[in-house]
């Protein structure tokens, strides 16, 4: 029995975000996301490349700190996309399927 105002409607979206420090890995992901896309036929938005976040470590050479200051500069890259899918049932099945490598995060969230 339904109550009054309530609804059955299910997600009409799912929107991915992957993140990874490996650019080649991620664009690997969502090719094959791509691919199920293609395959079963629903629209799908992306992937948007976001804003490459840069993580900066500037490091002492010189373990004593003696002598001339000269640096090392480490740097971590962090990138990121963002994909909107139909979130048809079948889909999300294909898609929770897929082997993510470990370097890549992934996470859904249904709109």
């Amino acid at each position: 029995m339904k109550l009054l105002g309530e609804t059955t409607a299910m997600a009409r979206k799912a929107r991915i975000r992957l993140t990874s420090t490996d650019y080649k890995r991620l664009e690997g992901v969502c090719n094959e996301l791509k691919a199920i896309a293609d395959k079963t036929g629903v629209k799908m938005t992306g992937p948007i490349p976001l804003p490459t976040k840069r993580l900066k470590v500037p490091v002492l050479k010189a373990p004593s700190g003696a002598g001339t200051a000269t640096w090392d500069k480490w740097e971590m890259r962090i990138h990121k996309r963002l994909i909107d899918i139909d979130a048809e049932e079948r889909v999300m099945r294909r898609i929770m399927r897929i082997r993510v490598p470990e370097d890549v995060y992934i996470s859904i969230e249904l709109l």
